[in-house]
């Protein structure tokens, strides 16, 4: 497997490279500057050089007369104090009468052709190879009394002399530009750790597919997420966050917008906005929500933003509803199993004082009626779990005074497709739970609760009749809403939350099955269920209660 360099060394090795090209790029365009800046400082200085030297009291009459010893005489002090390369004094044949090199060259011609404009009285400077090697230079004129040119003085620095200069200053140039490429390299790797840790020491590889998973993992989630940073501006947003508070844009739209815009905020929903919270009910966009709150911290004690996740609130309810009667069937059969092993105690006493015939009588006066209904039920219905549930519902209504009756033509030998056995169970048994309630809150002796059920036309029929305290007119529309219930509270917080949900549960289902539901007045008093669910699926009712 071909090894990978770490992104800390990538980025390190980065720097430094780019920290060598532009220096280089910088070396190049600082010789260029320094050279082109030498070049013209000493063209100048030799300008002014050769300008004072033609101008020298003496020099024109000596030049005249080609006097090249008094010549020699007058510009050797000069040149003791001159940094030019060479001096050169010539006559206006352009022979030399004074060299400061080479002595050896009087009386010779002047090489690199660059005199016409000095003998049209011009100052110059130039760049020419002359008797001793490249050089740039400047020459003047020199003049006699009249004015007329007879001479020509010539002051150049060689190029091997700039070149030394040039070199010198890019030796202190290259010394400085070292300490600053180490002083980078310190920087370039304390820079990339930091970054690093600041990637929490992840591979850039890593954190993209972290990014991957969180942005799968939220969107994965049944429960809403967001995220706003310290100005509480949209970082994040799930598709169930979006869905629960009825947001049609997409994420990208949203996305950096303050959250107050997006969503409508309860006034202390960023209260205490330091601490994390938990399960607090809170109204979102009109909509109750449990709402978990935790803070992003990048430092210690200091929130740079928050992480919000929430749910329906009547999600919860739904779940606590469904779990309260899985509780109900729990403790119907604990019901019976108790009952039973009364019964058998019993028994067991009169056996073993071999009181038979009384032990007799007992069996068939306790057996008489559970008989009659176990056998009804378990003829009447293939289901097993409904007909334990059946059985659970009479035990549990006997034990509270209430008689739960069968109408002797309940059949059922088969279910509908549209729902589930389970399904099915929920249904008769919130309604039946309904029926003994509502039954319970009228005077004694309590009249009994009726059951039917029958699959002999196109569809199945349940009807649960009570004649309890009945359901007000003003109810009966909000019935199936999730929440609404004619059940005093009492303020007990659990007792209330399960409430309202046992008869949204049962629309829901019927609903799903194609089915409707009736809410009609019993005759006396109390109320009549009718729930109508068809084998085969076809026009959808809506669960409505019925004059």
């Amino acid at each position: 497997m071909k090894s990978r360099l770490p992104f800390q060394v990538k980025l390190f090795l980065s720097l430094v490279l780019f920290s060598c090209l532009l220096l280089a790029i910088l070396g190049g365009v600082l010789y260029h500057v320094i050279d082109k800046q030498l070049h013209h400082d000493l063209g100048q200085r030799a300008r002014v050089q050769a300008s004072e030297i033609a101008l020298m009291p003496g020099l024109a009459e000596k030049v005249g007369a080609r006097d090249t010893k008094g010549i020699a005489n007058l510009i050797q002090p000069l040149r003791a104090q001159s940094d030019a390369s060479y001096i050169v004094i010539g006559d206006v044949n352009e022979q030399h009468l004074y060299h400061s090199e080479t002595p050896e060259r009087l009386n010779l011609p002047m090489i690199g052709g660059d005199n016409a404009e000095v003998l049209r009285g011009k100052t110059i400077i130039s760049m020419r190879k002359g008797g001793i090697g490249v050089s740039l230079r400047s020459k003047a004129p020199i003049f006699d009394a009249q004015h007329r040119v007879i001479g020509i003085v010539s002051v150049g620095y060689l190029t091997s002399y700039i070149a030394n200069i040039n070199a010198r200053l890019l030796w202190q140039a290259a010394f400085y530009g070292l300490a600053l490429l180490l002083l980078l390299f310190l920087f370039s790797w304390m820079f990339t750790r930091n970054v690093k840790k600041q990637m929490f020491w992840l591979e850039p590889k890593e954190i993209a597919l972290l990014v991957r998973q969180q942005k799968a993992l939220l969107e994965a989630m049944y429960e809403g997420v967001f995220a706003v940073n310290a100005e509480r501006q949209l970082l994040l947003i799930n598709r169930a966050a979006r869905e629960l508070l009825d947001l049609t844009q997409t994420e990208d739209k949203l996305i950096g917008k303050p959250l107050d815009q997006v969503v409508h905020l309860p006034p202390a929903f960023f209260a205490d906005s330091s601490l994390a919270q938990h399960d607090q009910i809170m109204v979102l966009n009109q909509k109750q929500m449990i709402v978990n709150r935790v803070a992003i911290a990048l430092e210690p004690n200091e929130a740079n933003g928050w992480v919000f996740s929430f749910r329906d609130k009547n999600d919860i309810n739904t779940l606590s509803s469904q779990l309260s009667q899985v509780r109900r069937y729990a403790d119907n059969l604990r019901i019976m199993r108790h009952e039973q092993l009364n019964w058998t105690a019993t028994l067991v006493g009169l056996l073993q004082m071999q009181r038979y015939d009384d032990a007799i009588r007992y069996i068939q006066a306790q057996s008489e009626g559970a008989q009659k209904v176990l056998d009804f039920v378990s003829s009447r219905f293939t289901s097993p779990a409904l007909c334990g549930l059946l059985l659970g519902k009479y035990v549990s209504a006997r034990e509270k005074g209430i008689e739960l009756q069968f109408d002797p033509a309940c059949q059922l030998m088969r279910i509908p497709q549209g729902i589930s056995e389970t399904e099915l169970m929920s249904v008769v048994g919130n309604l039946l739970d309904n029926a003994v309630d509502a039954t319970l809150k009228t005077p004694l002796p309590h009249a009994p609760v009726e059951l039917y059920i029958s699959d002999r036309n196109q569809e199945l029929l349940i009807e649960i009749a009570d004649q309890g305290c009945g359901v007000e007119d003003a109810l009966k529309p909000h019935l199936f809403e999730q929440g609404v219930t004619s059940k005093p509270q009492a303020g007990e917080e659990v007792a209330g939350a399960e409430h309202g949900i046992g008869l949204y549960l049962v629309a829901g289902y019927v609903d799903n099955a194609g089915g409707s539901i009736e809410v009609t007045d019993n005759t006396p008093q109390g109320t009549l269920f009718s729930v109508f669910i068809p084998f085969e699926t076809g026009e959808v009712h809506d669960s409505q209660p019925a004059a």
